[in-house]
């Protein structure tokens, strides 16, 4: 899917937490941005590389994107470039904001956030309490010193509880979930550990996640070739059992965006004008895989022998 790019300046960057950087981005004319909502995420480009960070800011302040950036030495360079090269005055590439892990309407919420995964759900527990609705934060990080925003949380005036796990170990999700009250939803963003455990304990419907990377699934069977018309270009490609389609495409020349290529960003989502997908992205929901009107063409396949899709 096309995206509208900016052209954005730093204008500020803050130590959070240990690790954590907020940077905040404006137009250079001072001009307001693109409205986004809670859960939303930018596509950054940053060292030659397109990075997704969630929003952490006020959706309701116009002129300022703001992001929190863990530094993070095992990651793919992104977050180191933030915080050894990036810096205020700079200008920065960044992708209009997109969302595929809204705030839905509830009676009230509960947030569990692990590490980094405290920025969008940050957004989230804001907008919750400018509506007067009920919510509560568990937040779980290493060390007290490691957990970004908690000042923030805290001037919310809700039910914040804070997990430093050198003090107290692992959330106890049991313990948190069995408060869970009727008609509330569960929103969770963290490590994948964490992820796996609040899923495994939630009640079917109730959750909704937002990953930083893919789980290992083990899926049966060998997969097949496919052909794969691109109505947008005119071109047919041949997708084989080893490869993926948005391998195929960039072979056959086809620009087409991508970031993690593991299907939890939604970068290369790509819309579906005829055949049925097989999905296997970890982002679009149950609904949304049923509907078939979109997929992830970095991971997905295809379960109708052809497709025609919007590239």
């Amino acid at each position: 899917m096309s995206e509208n790019t900016l052209q954005l300046i730093v204008r500020r960057m803050t130590w959070e937490a240990e690790g954590v950087l907020s940077v905040e981005l404006v137009h250079p004319d001072g001009k307001p941005l693109p409205a986004w909502t809670p859960g939303a995420h930018l596509d950054v480009h940053v060292g030659g590389q397109v990075r997704q960070y969630s929003l952490c800011g006020d959706p309701h302040a116009p002129d300022v994107y703001r992001i929190g950036v863990l530094n993070e030495p095992s990651s793919r360079g992104g977050s180191r470039y933030v915080h050894t090269t990036l810096r205020p005055g700079q200008a920065v590439t960044v992708c209009e904001p997109r969302n595929h892990f809204a705030l839905e309407d509830a009676d009230g919420y509960l947030f569990v956030a692990g590490g980094i995964g405290i920025t969008p759900l940050l957004a989230m527990a804001r907008e919750a309490a400018r509506r007067g609705s009920a919510w509560r934060m568990v937040y779980g990080g290493r060390s007290r010193a490691s957990m970004a925003f908690t000042a923030e949380l805290a001037a919310l005036g809700g039910d914040v509880t804070l997990v430093p796990q050198d003090e107290q170990g692992h959330i106890d999700l049991d313990a948190v979930l069995a408060e869970l009250g009727e008609g509330t939803l569960v929103y969770s963003c963290g490590p994948e550990p964490l992820l796996a455990a609040v899923e495994g304990r939630c009640p079917e419907g109730r959750l909704r996640l937002e990953r930083f990377a893919a789980p290992v699934v083990a899926r049966d069977g060998d997969d097949t070739a496919f052909e794969v018309e691109c109505r947008t270009s005119g071109v047919t490609l041949g997708v084989g059992a080893d490869t993926s389609i948005l391998d195929a495409a960039e072979a056959a020349g086809l620009s087409v965006n991508s970031s993690c290529r593991d299907g939890i960003c939604g970068t290369c989502e790509t819309r579906v004008l005829d055949g049925t997908p097989e999905h296997r992205d970890f982002l679009l929901s149950e609904a949304e895989h049923a509907a078939g009107a979109t997929m992830m063409i970095c991971v997905s396949r295809c379960a109708s022998g052809r497709l025609v899709l919007d590239l």
